[in-house]
């Protein structure tokens, strides 16, 4: 690492290379919302104006996520990680997966968004600590899979038969919730982290199978809140529900529309600062126990914590100031027309790219590629993931306009995943498995969910059983896609081992 000016030139090149990455990442939904806009949803110029600020500032924001997340969250979650199992003592492992599991949920961006969502029927903060626990209790049960050396097919078989077993006896107007709940939860903060923390758990490993079991945690995390969320549907026992209205704001002028985004700065500042304070709380008391790290990485390790910080707060700004109430105004507006059935190629396109703009899959993609030395490239991941979304969201604007019940989708889509864990690599299992939560994360939840939502309402449909439930599909189609990029992998690794077998059998035949 380099110290003074060579440091602050270093990050500042990498600064922009990750601002460009961002910015490519981002244009093409820009640019799409920009067509609607300028053809078949026209908006006021103001509310125009605040969706291209907006633009920026998640542009900006997640060019310094995506550094912060690599400087900073990557390493304390190894660190975490490894420290823990140094320990050697399975109450502490337990109780730290635990405590680490609920504060880092509790403090998901993508999780407040949608509790906001529900803020007229179910309290705040019941929905969100009712998933924090569900995280809390899986995220022991993943570190107890890496320990024991516990196959992550079967648990997900068995997780996942209990969650729709367990859906027969919730309340309808909770199911698409929950599984909601369940693609919100691995969002910016945890996915990182928790990434993080398995391979770091993973490393104090030396069979085998140590880097693929590092994979899978997400997968896990992202099970638990879908049951604690439809436990908590059989006690609280809903009927329906209603949505909070995401106004469009409509500036007069330029000076109004500073006054919008610097109003809604302070909240997203103290949201972002709750949300960190624990991770860093968290690896300075690992730091008083565990193994001392160098004066140096903790320095890079604060700064990183500084990029992640003002990168978020740019992130979330932008994207519920400027995109979620866009999405609910065009999702509103496309329904009423004639032709409301062009919100499915429209949803499909605009799938397509979201997930580009995610920065939890920045995030994976990057860790993947490093792990796996480069055999799963990150853009045949990243391609895999769009066309995986891409065709989820088709289907939930589908089901939307057709009022199809969400399970009718979810279990024959489940059921497909399930069925391929048995042909593919573990590796791309985990892989898949951990790619469906990371690929619901903020823009989903702030940009698609408004989207489904204004859909609905216009056409009509019940908001609880049909307005939900995109999160889910979003959550569901990367876990196809994904093994099925694993199945032509092993497809082309087995063709060449067979060429290379006949080729030394060839040699073997002409040397006898």
């Amino acid at each position: 690492m380099r110290k003074g000016k060579g440091f602050i030139r270093t990050d500042k090149t990498i600064i922009n290379e990750k601002v460009k990455e961002a910015f490519s990442s981002v244009l093409p939904i820009t640019a799409i919302v920009l067509v609607l806009c300028f053809s078949i949803v026209p908006i006021k110029s103001g509310t125009f104006l605040a969706f291209i600020l907006g633009a920026f500032l998640v542009v900006v924001g997640m060019g310094l996520f995506t550094l912060g997340a690599d400087t900073a969250m990557t390493p304390i979650g190894q660190y975490v990680g490894t420290t823990v199992m140094r320990s050697k003592k399975i109450w502490i492992i337990i109780l730290v997966c635990f405590l680490v599991g609920v504060l880092i949920t509790v403090s998901e961006p993508d999780l407040t968004v949608l509790a906001t969502q529900l803020a007229q029927t179910i309290d705040k903060w019941t929905l969100i600590l009712t998933v924090g626990v569900g995280v809390g209790v899986f995220l022991v049960i993943a570190f107890l899979r890496i320990v024991l050396k516990v196959k992550l097919s079967h648990l997900l078989i068995i997780f996942y038969i209990a969650v729709f077993l367990l859906s027969f006896f919730v309340p309808e107007t909770f199911v698409p919730l929950a599984f909601d709940s369940g693609g919100v939860t691995t969002g910016p903060m945890s996915v990182p982290f928790i990434i993080a923390i398995g391979t770091g758990v993973a490393s104090m490993r030396s069979d085998k199978g140590a880097e693929t079991d590092g994979f899978g945690l997400t997968a896990l995390c992202s099970v638990g809140p879908i049951l604690s969320v439809m436990i908590l549907g059989i006690i609280f026992k809903p009927e329906n529900f209603s949505v909070s209205e995401n106004v469009v704001a409509v500036p007069e002028d330029s000076k109004v529309l500073l006054s919008v985004y610097l109003t809604a700065l302070p909240h997203y500042m103290k949201e972002v600062g709750i949300a960190l304070l624990p991770i860093v709380a968290f690896y300075f008391i690992f730091r008083l126990f565990g193994q001392k790290t160098e004066r140096n990485q903790v320095i890079r390790i604060l700064v990183g914590v500084l990029y992640t910080y003002v990168g978020l707060v740019l992130f979330l700004l932008g994207v519920n100031v400027g995109f979620l109430p866009v999405g609910s105004y065009l999702g509103a507006e496309i329904g009423k027309l004639d032709f409301n059935w062009i919100i499915v190629p429209i949803g499909m396109v605009i799938g397509y790219f979201v997930v580009a703009a995610e920065p939890a899959v920045h995030v994976l993609t990057k860790q993947v590629y490093e792990i796996t030395s480069g055999a799963i490239p990150q853009k045949a991941l990243r391609i895999s993931l769009m066309l995986g979304v891409a065709v989820s969201v088709g289907l939930a604007m589908l089901r939307i306009i057709f009022h199809i019940p969400v399970m009718y989708f979810l279990i024959p889509g489940y059921l497909i995943a399930l069925i391929l864990t048995f042909v593919v690599p573990d590796i791309f299992t985990a892989i898949a498995f951990d790619s469906g939560g990371v690929a619901s994360g903020a823009m989903t939840a702030s940009f698609l969910l408004p989207l489904a939502l204004g859909v609905c309402q216009s056409v009509g449909g019940n908001v609880a059983t049909e307005g939900f439930g995109v999160v889910a599909m979003v959550a569901m189609t990367p876990l196809i896609a994904i093994q099925i990029l694993g199945l032509i992998y092993k497809i082309k690794t087995d063709r060449l081992k067979k060429k290379e077998q006949q080729s030394e059998t060839a040699k073997e035949e002409i040397i006898g």
